[in-house]
């Protein structure tokens, strides 16, 4: 299967089904690993450190949109053990 530098999913998918699919995620998110594959490739991600998250939710007359972005840099981002002092 080759890998991809790009993975994108469209389709159409009851509420359970969505339910399953972001767990999937979570949990994945959880352990530090993220894979998604179909029949043209692969792409496994390694979330690690401190993750952004953007919640953006829109409601017109004849459409609700709920999108959820998780973005994080790819080298390993660690919190700063050192205390800031301001004089």
């Amino acid at each position: 299967m080759e890998h991809k530098s790009e993975f994108r999913h469209e389709s159409l998918q009851d509420g359970k089904s969505i339910q399953k699919l972001l767990e999937a995620i979570s949990k994945g998110l959880g352990k530090g690993k993220l894979e998604f594959s179909d029949e043209d490739g692969k792409l496994a991600l390694t979330p690690k450190g401190l993750l952004d998250l953007k919640i953006t939710v829109k409601e017109d007359e004849s459409r609700h949109k709920l999108d959820i972005r998780v973005s994080w840099n790819k080298q390993n981002q660690h919190l700063s053990e050192s205390i800031l002092k301001v004089k």
